[in-house]
């Protein structure tokens, strides 16, 4: 690949063939906008972005663009959530209405943080039908937070919660922490490491985000095929509430309230740098963003198994997706230690903490699929053979 490929950025030449994976996505017509990040033992190796902001392909990408990464946040938020316990400011296993007490209602008391960390506490949806319009006044939709009432025993079996995770945390985080997450997060985390990534942005900067565009209609992969048939089927099941109620957030994204709103579930905008250091700073340990002893806990397996809410497999340690590598479309890489998390539409980042790789890829062209997205597929295949080959 050349220059033509409109890819820019720094790479590592031993990373020239990933490099040339990643201009491939755009000349041959799978990519509008996207950025990859790696880093090896906290070094960076691929900084590349490429491609257009907005679909009439005017705005060309810019290496701060900004990109919803949707579930990518959930790794983010969770990590927030740790440095709490590692703080000793909360307890993974006490009862979260110790802490929040209006929650405290319609079979949530015994509910504590490991069980919304790992998607079993049976809060996957809302049961009643909420106003689109609720989904962004914070207030509003945590009192129905504190309404609702498990999908099952809180404990039983586990479900993905693709959306009420958000507000599950956020409040949480806010009653022990006293702040709102995203301004923890970028004073704490995010600052040190000169990024960004944030849980609602300033309307000076929504000039920095990447417009998102819808993907291409379900075909090949049987699993977002399985969870379109079970939302239409079962429009009042756990699923299709799961997704769109409220309103699906694929079409809110692109919206200014949304954009302005802090929901650490769906709505984290960052950059692909910025996912790539925070998992390489992860997969290297020592203590750098939570203590080892923490972290290992967090991606050990604590569920596993046909997903309630997914109707597939999936697999989870504490709010960290883990690694299928025996699972078609659901691995980061190899490595059954690698920790991460995907996003709607094709985002994606995680750490594989055999290798020291922290990864993100992120993308403004939404995939059709429910796991992991193939030209994510296709990027990570390309970084681990690149360590095969230099024997890195």
């Amino acid at each position: 690949m050349t220059a033509a490929d409109g890819v820019r950025g720094y790479h590592d030449l031993r990373f020239e063939s990933v490099r040339e994976v990643f201009g491939q996505l755009f000349s041959e017509g799978e990519e509008l906008g996207a950025a990859l990040a790696v880093t090896v033992a906290g070094e960076p190796v691929l900084d590349l972005w490429g491609g257009f902001m907005d679909k009439e392909r005017t705005e060309p990408w810019h290496h701060d663009t900004l990109v919803n990464v949707f579930s990518c946040g959930k790794g983010v938020a969770s990590l927030c959530m740790l440095r709490l316990v590692q703080e000793g400011l909360l307890s993974l296993d006490a009862s979260v209405a110790n802490y929040w007490p209006e929650f405290d209602q319609n079979g949530k008391e015994s509910i504590t943080l490991r069980q919304i960390l790992t998607h079993t506490a049976g809060l996957s949806a809302f049961h009643p039908r909420i106003p689109d319009e609720d989904l962004f006044d914070w207030s509003t939709m945590v009192s129905w937070v504190e309404l609702e009432s498990p999908w099952w025993e809180p404990g039983s079996r586990h479900g993905y919660a693709p959306i009420t995770f958000g507000w599950l945390l956020g409040e949480f985080f806010y009653r022990v922490a006293g702040e709102r997450m995203g301004q923890w997060l970028q004073r704490n985390i995010m600052a040190p490491l000169g990024e960004s990534f944030l849980f609602g942005i300033p309307d000076d900067d929504h000039g920095l985000i990447a417009r998102m565009t819808k993907g291409e209609p379900v075909r090949g992969d049987k699993a977002a095929q399985l969870l379109f048939r079970e939302m239409t089927g079962n429009p009042t099941g756990v699923t299709a509430r799961a997704f769109s109620n409220p309103m699906s957030v694929l079409i809110s994204a692109n919206r200014p309230e949304w954009r302005r709103m802090e929901l650490p579930s769906a709505n984290g905008h960052g950059t692909a740098r910025a996912l790539a250091k925070v998992y390489g700073l992860l997969s290297a340990g020592n203590g750098q963003l939570l203590d080892d002893q923490l972290l290992d806990e967090a991606i050990q397996e604590q569920v596993c198994g046909t997903d309630a809410v997914l109707k597939c497999s999936s697999r989870f340690g504490l709010g960290f997706m883990l690694g299928q590598p025996d699972h078609p479309l659901a691995g980061f890489g190899p490595s059954r230690r690698a920790f991460g998390h995907t996003g709607a539409g094709g985002s994606l980042a995680f750490a594989d903490p055999d290798r020291q790789i922290g990864f993100a890829f992120v993308t403004n062209r939404m995939g059709p699929y429910v796991l992991v997205d193939p030209r994510a597929e296709i990027l990570i295949n390309a970084v681990y053979q690149t360590f095969d080959n230099h024997d890195l």
